[in-house]
């Protein structure tokens, strides 16, 4: 069994109004990840999910693509060890900081 990781991505470009958070919802239900997006107060959207890693990736690639509409200027991902603390995937209010 693969162990579980956390990504948590920080999305910067034009990802806020254009549908962002739901396009990262939808792949996190299709990859059956657990976390959450939300916008940040400067402009970017975070994402953090948990799950196996080569699920994780593909999540990763999806972020830099974004869905049509955003533009996304790039992707800082951190990888560390999952909390286990999430039970489903979740779109937070805005700006929301963390855990």
């Amino acid at each position: 069994m693969t162990p579980e990781m956390r990504l948590d991505a920080t999305v910067r470009g034009r990802v806020q109004g254009v549908g962002y958070r739901y396009f990262v919802l939808e792949w996190a239900a299709d990859l059956d990840l657990r976390g959450w997006v939300a916008n940040d107060a400067g402009g970017a959207v975070r994402v953090v999910a948990e799950g196996p890693r080569d699920r994780l990736e593909r999540l990763l690639d999806a972020l830099g693509r974004g869905p049509a509409g955003a533009r996304v200027d790039g992707v800082t991902p951190a990888w560390l060890p999952a909390s286990g603390g999430f039970d489903r995937f979740d779109v937070r209010s805005r700006f929301h900081s963390g855990d």
